[in-house]
């Protein structure tokens, strides 16, 4: 009676599990920062957003690339022309000042961007 050798299957299967783990981490968007906690229903998005992170030291990145903070409000604007329905999230750390975050809101309404989500940790 032959039987069939799955431990070849069970190599690749192992494989895999590794390389997703090792991949999972590096998917996360934009910079490190410490999300504040809010009770917030989750968005779900068909376009992959532009993210701007502000971390607690004030310092500014637009996906992984840091930027001075005059210079987001046109650039978001030129990205919006060529993909106008591009969604803008705001992820500030919850450690940075208040004002950091509303002074970049106020530049993008200002460059007629209108919707804008600020990006939180669900509640525990």
């Amino acid at each position: 009676m032959s039987q069939i050798n799955i431990t070849p299957m069970v190599d690749v299967m192992l494989v895999l599990l590794i390389i997703f783990m090792v991949a999972a981490p590096m998917l996360t968007q934009g910079v490190n920062v410490d999300l504040p906690d809010a009770n917030a229903p989750q968005i779900r998005q068909q376009i992959e957003p532009l993210v701007i992170s502000i971390k607690k030291n004030g310092d500014v990145f637009m996906q992984n690339h840091q930027v001075d903070i005059m210079q987001v409000a046109p650039r978001v604007a030129a990205m919006r022309k060529a993909k106008p329905n591009l969604p803008v999230f705001i992820r500030g750390d919850a450690k940075t000042a208040y004002g950091n975050v509303a002074r970049i809101m106020g530049d993008l309404e200002a460059a007629g961007i209108k919707q804008i989500s600020l990006v939180t940790e669900p509640q525990h």
